[in-house]
């Protein structure tokens, strides 16, 4: 091509199968994180990016082995380390679409620190959180969302712990999008994935994962032909908050407090429904909440999205201010505008 050729090369057609790599997936049979797999090979062609310009950085865990299984640069790092690795390179590296795979105990034990301090910076990164509310790497140690009560190999008589709500701990930690989805329901999955994609900003996609070796059945009540109906929530921006197998349960807000009505039963209708907001933060908080509360169903879809500057973007904004005064010396610099005399 000449110097004066001015022609746009088209980027390639991407495919799922594009983004498999060479790595035969190595995760126990009946493992959610396959599910979660193939949907992120589903959406990435959809986001225009090529693959040198994809990055999945992880920490230490089942999910935490997802880049070796695609076909886009990664990084597999240390124990709870994947979000500050993450935020370095988006932040010198801003054109690059920066993915990370971490798990309940890599993100919110070891991690916890690094965790709210990504959430509140709103550097623009997409994390994915898998949540099996156990160690399966390390063989069934209870983790930080494990259930009061349970069973492990390092809580013989039960969990005394309380668990971490990882959305309200998102967004108390000033997270400016958080959304939740299950393994199995791939569609449901893709359709989130997608959007937390686009959010500019960091999103934080939690999604419950069935460890079928060491914690099998934990959300059973969530996906049960026979339950799922009565215990979730599918959240729509501007719908009712809707339920039930028939769909003939809502929520209402008695002032800050939400109650589950019937319906047919009190003669109401939709219009009478908690309206979901999903750019509302206290209503997102009261949200969140729900999962404390086995009285409510648990929602699913995005809690909250909220429009804001990025880390990287305010951080861009705040050198070019500085090189707008104009360049100087380091001698200059160290001296600065000040300066005394010793006599």
């Amino acid at each position: 091509m000449s110097d004066n050729d001015t022609t746009i090369q088209s980027l390639p057609v991407l495919t799922a199968k594009d983004f498999t790599s060479d790595q035969e997936p190595k995760w126990c049979p009946g493992c959610g994180d396959y599910s979660v797999l193939q949907q992120l090979k589903n959406v990435l062609p959809e986001l225009g990016y090529p693959l040198e310009d994809i990055v999945f950085i992880s920490g230490i865990g089942c999910s935490s082995r997802l880049p070796y299984y695609l076909a886009t640069y990664g990084v597999h790092g240390i124990h709870g380390r994947a979000l500050p690795m993450a935020s370095g390179l988006k932040v010198s590296r801003p054109e690059l679409s920066v993915w990370v795979a971490t798990g309940d105990g890599d993100a919110l034990s070891i991690g916890g620190n690094h965790f709210i301090h990504t959430l509140r910076r709103n550097i623009d990164l997409n994390v994915i959180l898998f949540n099996n509310e156990i160690y399966g790497l390390t063989k069934g140690q209870y983790s930080p969302t494990s259930k009061v009560g349970l069973r492990t190999v390092t809580s013989p008589s039960g969990v005394i712990d309380q668990p971490f709500n990882t959305a309200a701990l998102t967004i108390g930690s000033g997270g400016s999008f958080f959304a939740r989805a299950f393994d199995r329901d791939g569609k449901f999955l893709r359709s989130i994935l997608k959007r937390a994609a686009l959010h500019k900003g960091t999103s934080l996609v939690e999604i419950y994962q069935n460890c079928p070796i060491f914690n099998n059945s934990a959300f059973e009540a969530l996906t049960s032909a026979e339950t799922k109906g009565d215990f979730t929530l599918y959240l729509e921006h501007e719908k009712p908050l809707i339920f039930g197998k028939e769909k003939n349960k809502g929520i209402v807000l008695d002032g800050f407090h939400p109650v589950v009505v019937d319906l047919e039963k009190e003669g109401l209708s939709t219009s009478d429904l908690w309206i979901h907001n999903e750019q509302d933060l206290n209503k997102a908080s009261i949200l969140a909440r729900f999962a404390d509360d086995e009285l409510l169903p648990r929602p699913f879809g995005v809690l909250y999205a909220e429009d804001r500057i990025t880390y990287e973007d305010a951080l861009t904004s705040q050198i070019h201010d500085a090189q707008d005064h104009g360049a100087g010396t380091l001698e200059e610099l160290l001296k600065g505008d000040n300066s005394y005399v010793i006599k």
